[in-house]
């Protein structure tokens, strides 16, 4: 299986309202047209919550560019998108823009060829608060639950430059928890 590299976002941390309270965040990402990554994730990119983001096996955060469209959608039925905007990439914190592979189809231990670097994917993305407050509204954590559009974690096993429009490679790791499955192990403590 082959994929694209749509787009590549980094962001620094600054503050985010969530619940009438002000809390440092990194949620939000602009796109640049390469950039190196490395053990602990992209130069130029910051974690807020070292806790619950970052760090070896969570260092880039991946989503495929295709579920874009749907959570524009899911923000108009809402009612906290006016206008048919399209959202930008990195609008969900997503350092890496993927075209061609979804959740149903990488499993954990997968591995992502590109020219120079190699990632691996380690688990699902799982929403919180902060998510909620950038989508505008409430259940934006219980849809990406429900839906599987959550995206993947990724440790960089091979640093390097990556560029934005360049191709990769999915090498087959182990093949025993697909990220959709492994979010669904852990959907019951969101959808309470």
């Amino acid at each position: 299986m082959t994929g694209r590299l749509r787009s590549i976002q980094t962001g620094t941390v600054r503050p985010l309202t969530v619940g009438g309270r002000k809390l440092m965040s990194a949620i939000g990402k602009t796109a640049v047209a390469q950039a190196v990554a490395g053990p602990l994730g992209l130069a130029g990119d910051e974690q807020s919550d070292l806790s619950v983001h970052g760090g070896l096996s969570k260092a880039i955060y991946a989503l495929p560019s295709e579920h874009l469209a749907w959570w524009q959608q899911q923000r108009q039925k809402q009612g906290v998108s006016l206008f048919e905007e399209t959202l930008a990439p990195g609008y969900l914190g997503e350092n890496l823009s993927l075209e061609g592979v979804l959740e149903e189809q990488v499993f954990i231990g997968d591995l992502l060829r590109f020219d120079e670097v190699v990632l691996r994917v380690t688990q699902p993305r799982e929403p919180c608060g902060k998510f909620n407050a950038v989508m505008a509204y409430s259940q934006a954590a219980k849809d990406m639950v429900q839906s599987g559009r959550c995206g993947f974690y990724l440790a960089v096993d091979v640093g390097g430059t990556l560029h934005t429009g360049e191709s990769f490679t999915v090498v087959p790791g182990p093949r025993a928890v697909s990220i959709a499955q492994a979010l669904g192990h852990k959907a019951w403590k969101h959808l309470r």
